[in-house]
This record gives structure tokens, sequence and C-alpha cells, in this order.
């Protein structure tokens, strides 16, 4: 493993960074497509790709549907070096910020530490990039085989991550970890004195966005105007980039959920009224929009890990006119990433839940800043609207507009720390009236849960920063120019709560949807036919 290098920004130590150029974990890839529709370069994989679709249309003197299956042919190309890439987290000095500072240090140094049950190795579980394997094909004996998520296109490697940000509040990350109580002791100390070193940049702070009782953290913090916050932020960016000597740079909202901003005509619905309240420092600018803005500005794909509706309509056009990346909102990490699962399977199986009562209780940060009702209801909206798509796919259980009841409940207890507790009833109608109850109790360590989700949202949005296509049709005249995908990455759903979507886009919540949707866009990049379970090879005479 390469030694850690620690280096310095605006006169702080600002960043942890691998001491050497990456080495050859980032881009690894598992396997060579061996197809006349896939081309090798040396510095790019294209592809050709057929992407079969159904079009369906309603007779309109019958009344009866019409499926019309049609196909559309895109190429795609994939730049296959990484380069040297970095990581700036808004809220560094947070519980999620420190756990994954730490933890990504721990990997790259190879460093164990003691527990009660022996000695515990570093590890990536909890990513589904690099934990998590997909089914390739199958080999000569008609048996599956399975890749590494990580290693069917070129991606970043974590261990290769140049991480820096910024925090309202100035302990270094060495004490912020600490602080977080997240890790055990013996962990703490055998990180501590290379996280020490690190302190967080000055961030943006705005009382009304956030809980009253964040004020007394609120020591690290900009003077100044909007216009000049956001001008600082963006120098920030630039510095980091250019003092790190990356190629790019990816910037992380972990910091502290907002109120929802009121999306008002003529502030906040456009892209130049955005920059004109920025200029006149409106008060529904929040913190979250001006970060997001300022790494649209800069070219730095931007993630919103928290529920407040960030990326207003004015972010997303800016971001559409820049050709810059966003992606949003809200970590998914536990009690929703199994609703997202268990009401998928009821509404499929004809099961129609009736009620949905969902109840948590914490006692970090987080939980302390929900204790707020204007930010816990940021949190409720981004909770309630997991179900909808898995609702509306089955006009057999709901009739128009019916919807099953669905209650949160969040508490701050602070005793229990970081470990959240979630308890959820699911009540449905079955056969013939009848009712079914599951109830579930999930005790969640909060931040060993998100973190994973910060690297994998990072891996992903930095892969499509690489990626371009275009599609070809039997009357193009010129070759059409290739393009980066849409601004909005709704590729990241998997990953979020409150997935963010390109305007006239449906949401899509369903877990195993979003997985696949991931799994299967990644495999047209080297050519390959989506998945599927169909296994005709062992259903059919041979």
């Amino acid at each position: 493993m390469s030694p850690i290098n620690i280096t310095t920004s605006a006169g702080n130590r600002a960043a942890i960074a691998p001491a050497t150029a990456p080495g050859s974990a980032s881009g690894a890839t598992a396997f060579k497509v061996d197809s006349p529709y896939v081309r090798y370069t040396d510095g790019a994989i294209e592809s050709d790709y057929l992407y079969d679709t159904t079009i369906v249309s309603r007779d309109t003197e019958t009344g009866q549907l019409r499926a019309k299956p049609t196909k559309v042919h895109y190429q795609f190309q994939t730049k296959t070096s990484v380069g040297r890439v970095g990581l700036m987290l808004v809220g560094w000095g947070g519980n999620n910020g420190s756990t994954v500072t730490a933890a990504i240090l721990a990997n790259r140094l190879g460093i164990s530490w003691e527990t009660r049950k022996g000695t515990q190795e570093p590890n990536y579980f909890g990513s589904v990039m690099m934990a998590s394997t997909v089914k390739l094909g199958v080999d000569e004996n008609l048996r599956d085989v399975y890749v590494p998520f990580n290693e069917v296109v070129p991606m970043a490697h974590p261990n290769d991550i140049v991480i820096g940000g910024w925090d309202i509040n100035s302990l270094n990350i060495g004490e912020a970890m600490r602080r977080a109580q997240v890790f055990p002791v013996d962990f703490q100390r055998r990180v501590y004195d290379e996280l020490k070193t690190l302190k967080p940049l000055p961030s943006v702070y705005y009382p009304d966005f956030i809980a009253a009782n964040q004020e007394e953290r609120a020591n690290n913090v900009l003077g100044g105007t909007k216009q000049e916050h956001l001008e600082k932020l963006r120098k920030d960016i630039r510095e980091f980039k250019q003092t790190n000597s990356l190629d790019r740079v990816i910037v992380m909202w972990t910091a502290n959920t907002e109120r929802y901003a009121d999306i008002i005509a003529g502030v906040n619905d456009t892209a130049d009224n955005l920059l004109q309240a920025i200029a006149s420092g409106h008060a529904e600018v929040s913190p979250s929009t001006l970060f997001a803005v300022a790494s649209i500005l800069e070219g730095a794909p931007f993630v919103n890990g928290s529920p407040q509706n960030t990326l207003v309509p004015g972010a997303i056009e800016l971001a559409e006119r820049e050709r810059s990346f966003v992606g949003g909102d809200d970590f998914k990490s536990g009690q929703t990433k199994i609703k997202s699962v268990l009401a998928e399977f009821l509404v499929n199986a004809g099961i129609k839940p009736l009620a949905i009562t969902s109840y948590n209780h914490l006692g970090n940060n987080d939980g302390r800043n929900l204790s707020a009702p204007a930010q816990f209801r940021s949190k409720e909206i981004s909770k309630s609207s997991v179900v909808d798509d898995m609702v509306g796919a089955n006009n057999i259980l709901y009739k128009k507009g019916e919807h099953p009841d669905h209650t949160i409940v969040i508490k701050y207890v602070p005793s229990v720390g970081d470990s959240k507790r979630a308890l959820d009833e699911y009540v449905s109608e079955i056969f013939m009236g009848g009712l079914n109850t599951i109830s579930l109790y999930n005790t969640c360590e909060d931040s060993l849960l998100a973190s994973p989700l910060i690297i994998d949202l990072f891996m992903m949005t930095e892969l499509m920063t690489r990626v371009t296509y275009r599609v070809k049709t039997d009357a193009d005249a010129v070759e059409p120019q290739w393009q980066p995908f849409h601004s909005v990455l709704s590729i990241l759903s998997y990953m979020l709560k409150a997935p963010v979507v390109a305007p006239n886009t449906p949401v899509v919540n369903a877990l195993a949807k979003q997985r696949m949707a991931m799994e299967n866009i990644m495999r047209a990049f080297v050519g390959l036919p989506p998945n599927n379970e169909m296994l005709l090879e062992h259903k059919a005479f041979h």
C-alpha cells in the first residue's frame, strides 16, 4: 500500500491523498468482450448497442392496447483512463464525513484493529460497487459466471480518492471521528494521528435553514455576502483540484438536513433568476443550493445526500446549460432501502398494502437536527415518496388516486448515538378481505450504512464523467456528435431515497429495478445485452 500524503491548501491541511499517482486498482476490469460491435482503443471502449423497448398505444376504434417492439441504435464511448480524482465533502467533519475518511484511510493502509471478537480487517462491505457481484454470463457448462460490480467497466477505486471538504465546525477530522463515536476505540487510536492533521475549510452557514440547536457548532463559517460565498466556494474547488493535481473533482453534500426552500417565480425557478438571487442575497437561496451552483459553474459534479430540495428548478436548468452533472436526494441506507424492497414484493405478489407505519429514533447530530419541525419535514417528504411508483404500477389493487396510509416518525434519543432503531409495520389486504401484518425491527449503524453510499455515489458519478453516447439512424447524413448523458444522473437512484430525475421523467423507487438499470447500463457501455432471468438454456431441450 502506498503511504498517505497530507497536502496543504489555503494554509490548512485540507486533503488526504495517496502520495503517488493511483495504481492499478483504479481502472481494472475483469474481462474483455469478444464482439464485432465492441472496439478497444488506446484510451476508450466503444460499443454499438441496440436498445430494445416496447411502444404501447391504444386503438382509437376498439380501445385495444397495441404493443410495438422497437430498437434504438446507441453508440457508447467510455474513456478507460480514470486519472487522479478528488472528493470534496460538505459536512466533512460530521459523522458520515469523518467515518468515510477514516474507513478509506484504513483500507488504503491495511490498518486492522482489535475488537471483542478478535482482529478486524478493513473492508468495503455495504458498498454495492465494492462488495457485490454481477452475472457476466454462463460458461461452457451453462454455469453462471460472476464478476465484481466495479470491474464491469473501468472505475475509480476508493483507495485512490483524494478527500477534502468544508464544515461549519472547526474540529479536525481526527477529533470529529472521536466526537462521532462510530468506531471502536482501538480503531480510532490507530488512525487518529493521520486524521488529526486534516482541517475542513470554512463553510456556509445560514441559521434559517438548519435547526437552531446547530448554532453552537458553527465556529468555522464564511463571512460576507452570498455572492462572495459563491466565489469563495468556486475558488476552493479550483484550488483543491490544482493543489492535488486532480483530473476531476466531485462535490457531495453530507451535511445537515435543511428545511425545504420555497420555489418562487423570479428567484429560483430559472438559471438566470437563481444566479441573480445569489447576487442580490435573496433569503431563499440555501447553503446546499449555493454549493450546487458553485460546483456546476466549476464543472464539478454535485450530489446531494440530504433530503432537502437543493436542486431547485434553476439549479437543474443551470446544470443542463453548463453540461455539468447533478444528483440527489438523500442517502438511502437502512429503513427506506428495506421499504423499497418489501413494498415492491407485496405489490408484485398481488398483496395490497393498506398502511405503512415507520418509526425510528437515533442520537447522533443528524437526529438532533431533525428534532426541529422544518428539518423533519424535509426528511418526511423524502421517506414518504418511496412507494409511489410501485403503487401506481398496479391499477388492479389501487384505484386512481388511492394510496396506502404512510406515517413516518423520527425521534431524537441522545443515548443511542449513531445506532439508529427503526420499527416498521405493514398492514396489507390479502385474499377475500383478510389482513396480513408484517412488523420489522432494525438496528442500523447509521454512518456505517451511509458511508459506503458516499463511495458508490462517487464511483458512479465519476464513471459518468467519462462516458459519451450518440444515437445512430439510417437517415444520418453526417456522423452525429458524441455527447454526455443528461445532467441529472438518475442512474444514481439505487443509493438515494428521493431520486431527482430529469424534467418529465418517471421516478423509479423499487430497489431491484434501480440496481437492474445501473447494471444493464454498465453492460451496454461494453456492448453486452441486458441481464435477465429467463434461463432458457435450462428450460428448453438443447
